[in-house]
């Protein structure tokens, strides 16, 4: 079915802001949402055509559309009463429990392994995200991350399908639910959503070539294990930004990267045997990923001055100076509920490095 009418493309002379929405469970959904408020004093969120997310990112836009009627807001008072339903939803529900209580069903018991089964139909009932993909607006063009594990890398999911180059992608109608449920599903605290490849009609075509070439694809698994999207890219970055060449994907879009990942801390002081030891490895890896992303991004801003990349951990407001930035930054990557004093206070740290760096280096959205 066609997607319903959304916003329109900017105006001549007003830009194209294209988001990238992080990772970074509760933490990463009330970051984002300080973010997106600053936009909406700005009165920049009817520029927005294009969102790229993971994980949390891909949580609270879910959570935003569904709060909004299958709609992006656009102005300051249409996105007000949507802040008020998210934080009366994250305060008062735990994806977590909402989840686990499907256990109780022995039939469940298939799940134990594979847990974003259960984070989907949580998804469903307590956050009431009912809509298939194909029903959301078509602008902003909105790409769901999550990763694949058999050829490890990224699987998106859009309102006409989902799939990667290498696997091919799949014309098929799928639920809000399940693309937020992949791109959430993070190794051990969730586990990967199984898909029979059997039950798809996969097309794939030659590299830079037009959609007219695309041609019947058999896939070389019969299941795909697909994971968060954070696992490969926790930024959501690659579908708007070419890190090789250095610019945008989308011509003169303005890119506002939104990162509530976790900062590296300092230090090591764990024990020989200690086996939060190999978790410091894994930290130390994901750091070094996300600054080699981040290098090219950053160039591509200095060198255009149009964009932004706002850090949680943003040296302009220092976590010792800062109550909010302190417990953002500290706050775990969870599903858990909120308190309305740690939402209000996340909210307001995104709010804070947004208008920080905007005024350190305008982002120049016209």
């Amino acid at each position: 079915m066609p997607a319903p009418s959304g916003q329109s493309l900017p105006s001549a002379g007003k830009s194209e802001v294209s988001l990238a929405l992080s990772g970074g469970g509760v933490r990463a959904m009330a970051f984002h949402m300080g973010v997106l408020c600053y936009l909406s004093d700005k009165g920049w969120l009817d520029r927005v055509v294009r969102i790229s997310s993971v994980s949390g990112g891909s949580l609270i836009t879910g959570l935003i559309f569904s709060a909004n009627g299958e709609k992006w807001p656009t102005s300051q008072p249409e996105f007000d009463q949507v802040l008020a339903k998210v934080r009366s939803i994250m305060c008062s529900t735990d994806l977590r429990w909402a989840a686990a209580k499907y256990l109780y069903w022995p039939p469940n018991w298939r799940f134990l392994l594979s847990r974003a089964n259960l984070v989907e139909r949580a998804i469903q009932s307590a956050w009431n995200v009912q809509k298939y993909l194909d029903e959301l607006p078509e602008l902003p063009a909105w790409s769901i991350n999550g990763t694949v594990a058999e050829d490890g890398k990224r699987f998106r999911f859009k309102s006409d399908g989902m799939g990667d180059y290498e696997f091919g992608y799949a014309r098929v109608r799928m639920r809000l639910s399940t693309a937020l449920a992949v791109s959430a599903a993070f190794p051990g605290g969730i586990g990967p959503l199984t898909i029979k490849t059997r039950l798809y009609t996969w097309m794939k075509r030659p590299y830079g070539a037009l959609p007219s070439a695309d041609r019947p694809w058999t896939p070389a698994f019969k299941r795909l294990h697909l994971y968060d999207g954070g696992v490969y890219d926790n930024l959501g970055l690659e579908s708007l930004f070419d890190a090789g060449k250095g610019m945008s994907k989308n011509g003169n879009d303005v890119i506002i990267v939104s990162d509530a990942g976790a900062p590296l801390e300092r230090g090591f002081s764990l024990w020989a045997l200690n086996p939060f030891r190999f978790k410091r490895i894994s930290d130390i890896m994901s750091d070094q990923i996300r600054s080699l992303r981040v290098r090219p991004l950053v160039e591509h801003l200095k060198r255009t001055k149009v964009g932004a990349y706002l850090q949680m951990d943003n040296a302009l407001i220092p976590k010792g100076k800062s109550a909010d930035a302190l417990l953002t930054c500290s706050f775990p990557t969870d599903l858990c509920k909120l308190t309305p004093a740690q939402f209000d206070a996340m909210t307001r740290h995104g709010y804070a490095v947004a208008e920080a760096v905007d005024r350190a280096y305008p982002w120049n959205v016209q």
